[in-house]
């Protein structure tokens, strides 16, 4: 394993404030005060590599700038979350735990409560507000 190696690996096992420092190493500015540690880790992973091996090729950095150029502009709006159908169980792996939603006609399921919204799930799991639809990944 390389040092390389060895220093990516650790991140997920440090605390937000052990990160802050790797981030300013590796960034121009200091992470935002809202960014969470689940978000930070792959940044700076990315980031690391990225000044190890190098960035994207001018060719790839175009093309993604195509690809960004052709999105909808403004928020995202209710239509990019699919509605789950009757009988689906959606499954979330959270801290080494898994977590299943059951969807129903009369709601949403999750160990044997019913809530109104996967958001609502979302925070029970984590103590924390997330997306529902992004925290479970069923977003369009």
């Amino acid at each position: 394993m390389t040092n390389l190696d060895a220093q990516i690996q650790r991140l997920p096992s440090l605390r937000r404030e052990e990160l802050v420092p790797i981030w300013n190493d590796n960034f121009a500015s200091p992470p935002p005060k809202t960014l969470r540690k689940e978000l930070m880790v792959p940044l700076l992973s990315y980031r690391i590599q990225e000044r190890a091996y190098g960035g994207l090729s001018l060719l790839a950095r175009n093309r993604l700038k195509q690809i960004a150029a052709r999105l909808p502009k403004g928020p995202r709006t209710a239509s990019h979350i699919v509605a789950p159908q009757e009988g689906t169980r959606i499954l979330r792996q959270w801290h080494g735990e898994t977590h299943e939603v059951r969807c129903t006609d009369d709601g949403l399921f999750y160990r044997g409560e019913k809530y109104s919204s996967l958001s609502m799930i979302a925070f029970v799991i984590t103590g924390t507000k997330w997306s529902g639809p992004a925290f479970f990944g069923v977003k369009k």
